[in-house]
């Protein structure tokens, strides 16, 4: 059976739990303690020598660490329901919004709060490299998320799901990015009916609550 290395608390493997909770994939789960440092010790570098979660291992041993691959593998082995499209035009579309969640949202979350919280001081970049915090990445992050929200806002001014006229990973990533944010004191208001519309619908798909 597949394997996904998780950590229930981390946006990250969040995405990788949503994905395969919406294609339906049986898989195990092993929880990894990231509060505690256990992705970085030897046990677990030598699963995933990347010290990042999620992992996911195929049952033929094969090991993919980010959820770009991740997704790919999944995409391809179960395609339907199809989260990166169909045609061309969709796949171009999802993929293009799913990095600008990615770029725009998490990234810019990640840069506010790994280069401001105490406890991630000399871990300003996940992985096995240390990287001191810069106090002005983390100050430009938090206008960025506030970009992020504005941007969100006005793409779901007049749809229902982010990239396309249907569900897709870049919906996934944005629920993550827009959930994740409160870990900086972000969240969306009155100034985003959209984006707070959106988000109640996303609430009632299953996965959501993953």
């Amino acid at each position: 059976m597949i394997t996904l290395y998780d950590c229930s608390t981390a946006p990250s493997p969040r995405r990788a739990r949503i994905l395969l909770a919406e294609k339906g994939v049986a898989h195990d789960t092993v929880q990894v303690d990231l509060r505690n440092g256990e992705q970085l010790g030897d046990a677990y570098r030598q699963i995933n020598p990347q010290c990042t979660v999620p992992a996911l291992r195929a049952e033929d041993g094969l090991l993919l660490t980010d959820n770009a691959a991740i997704t790919a593998y999944v995409e391809a082995r179960y395609p339907q329901p199809a989260l990166l499209g169909e045609t061309p035009a969709e796949k171009a579309e999802i993929a293009s919004w799913n990095w600008r969640m990615e770029f725009e949202g998490l990234q810019a979350i990640a840069e506010a709060l790994r280069n401001s919280a105490p406890a991630m001081a000399n871990r300003a970049l996940p992985g096995a490299v240390d990287y001191p915090q810069i106090p002005a990445l983390a100050e430009r992050g938090l206008v960025r998320v506030g970009q992020f929200f504005a941007l969100l806002n006005e793409r779901l001014a007049d749809r229902d799901f982010i990239a396309t006229d249907r569900f897709s990973v870049a919906d996934i990533t944005a629920v993550v990015a827009v959930d994740f944010a409160r870990v900086v004191k972000h969240k969306p208001g009155e100034q985003h009916p959209n984006l707070l519309r959106w988000r109640a619908a996303m609430a009632q798909r299953p996965s959501m609550s993953l």
